[in-house]
């Protein structure tokens, strides 16, 4: 039986855990201000929030629910476009209304859902972080100028927000209906089950489900699902004998959002909203990137760069192995059956180091790559290389590690002759293959531009 809060009301259910939050909510609880659109995560029109209690807080963040498994949602408060009414007008909904920001209206509740997930959120209350957090919302009627002039009004209704008491205040200012006071203290008496990680049957392994709803969402329903967001031990980030440890169930904005992870470089912030919207952010987990296998994945790049390695985890038995070493062909993992990932963990920068994270897609933003690829360098002080890591997507069958490329370059000191012979090296460990986002030659030309930009970006006295 899975129980949780669903907008005021308690709901307990035998439905199949694999089943998508999204069809719940509209079909078997008739709260149609959900929508569906592309059942893909990309518009944003089933946007809700799922709100976690954590000690003696809950914290909201939004998710797209069309890739929402039902079994992602015990013990949680999840809230509708409809959990938000207030008597007339909540301040969201009254700043769309008064700046024009909806015209067919499919859209409209997302959006909302979204603000009221910003408005909840400890971030900073300015106009860039509203917009970010309505980046994943595609709206097809208004241009978006009215729907960012509805952004601005929120963010100036938010000035005065009392941080200490932030729920509170958002409930008196007419941002969020009472019951909202009352989700904590309701959802003590919720108890969460240990989720079984056994393997003596076959089970399928979920985390934040944003891949595999979309690739095989009909094979979801009838399986015996693990949901392994459900397992607090694999999540978080912490530091560790010189090592950052990565729980495999950890989120992609709670990376964002770690010091440890942000102290790579003064840029993290801008490659991990590169990445994706924020509803995929909270949803995403750091295994689910590695164990979809794209050849393309973000994460898996990402975490290549820096030398990481890969925990496996067999009902107790733990095998840990280069992450490079883990991808062995075109969705072939080095992984047996009964295996799941424990955690990622990579060694901390000691010297003075560099990171860079580039992507191209036919999006700006919130798109699967045509070609990405990251670089970590570690120097003396005298520029001699000490460490490096280069590493590239949609360029070969796996995210690849460019090994010759990153030998290369150690022990050599850094110039420009040196990162342009580099571009040389790089183009002999590749095979990219012409595809609907692009093709060969393309493919080769976005690495070499990548990485000519990871080296102005990273050592610009070299370029200017």
């Amino acid at each position: 039986m899975i129980k949780f809060i669903l907008n005021n009301d308690a709901i307990e259910t035998d439905l199949p855990s694999g089943m998508v939050l999204a069809d719940f909510i509209r079909y078997k609880e008739c709260l149609t201000g959900t929508k569906l659109g592309c059942r893909e995560g990309d518009c944003g029109a089933c946007t809700i929030l799922v709100g976690t209690r954590v000690g003696s807080e809950m914290i909201y963040e939004s998710v797209t629910s069309c890739l929402t498994p039902l079994g992602n949602a015990e013990n949680k408060h999840i809230v509708t476009v409809e959990g938000v009414n207030i008597t007339g007008l909540n301040k969201i909904q009254a700043a769309m209304t008064n700046e024009g920001g909806t015209q067919c209206g499919f859209c409209t509740p997302g959006f909302i859902v979204s603000l009221c997930g910003f408005a909840l959120s400890k971030g900073s209350k300015n106009q860039e972080e509203a917009i970010l957090a309505i980046a994943g919302n595609i709206c097809r009627c208004t241009g978006y100028k009215s729907i960012e002039r509805a952004a601005e009004q929120i963010v100036k209704d938010l000035e005065g927000l009392d941080s200490n008491n932030r729920l509170n205040w958002l409930v008196e200012q007419d941002f969020l209906p009472n019951y909202f006071l009352e989700i904590n203290d309701r959802l003590k008496n919720y108890e969460l089950k240990e989720v079984d990680l056994s393997t003596e049957k076959p089970k399928v392994f979920v985390g934040g489900g944003t891949d595999l709803y979309v690739q095989r969402p009909g094979e979801m329903l009838p399986v015996e699902i693990v949901h392994t967001a459900q397992r607090l031990d694999l999540r978080g980030i912490w530091k560790a004998s010189g090592r950052c440890h990565i729980g495999a169930s950890t989120s992609t904005e709670a990376l964002k959002q770690s010091e440890l992870i942000q102290s790579l470089s003064p840029n993290s912030d801008h490659f991990f909203n590169l990445i994706s919207s924020l509803q995929i952010r909270n949803m995403a987990t750091v295994a689910g990137n590695l164990v979809n296998a794209s050849p393309i994945g973000d994460l898996s790049v990402f975490l290549l760069a820096l030398d990481s390695n890969i925990v496996l985890n067999d009902n107790g038995a733990l095998r840990e192995l280069p992450l490079k070493d883990f991808f062995q062909g075109y969705k072939t993992l080095d992984k047996r059956e009964g295996e799941f990932v424990q955690e990622v963990n990579f060694e901390l920068p000691r010297a003075r180091h560099y990171f860079n994270f580039e992507k191209v897609c036919k999006r700006t933003y919130l798109d699967i790559a045509s070609v990405n690829t990251a670089i970590n360098i570690e120097c003396n002080n005298h520029g001699k290389v000490l460490k490096a890591g280069l590493s590239a997507g949609g360029v070969a069958p796996v995210p690849k590690y460019l090994a010759k490329t990153s030998a290369f370059l150690v022990g050599k000191q850094i110039s420009q002759e040196l990162l342009e012979a580099s571009l040389d090296l790089a183009q002999t460990e590749v095979s990219p293959i012409s595809d609907v986002r692009g093709s060969v030659e393309y493919k080769r030309l976005l690495l070499r531009q990548l990485m000519k930009a990871h080296y102005q970006v990273l050592f610009p006295d070299l370029y200017y």
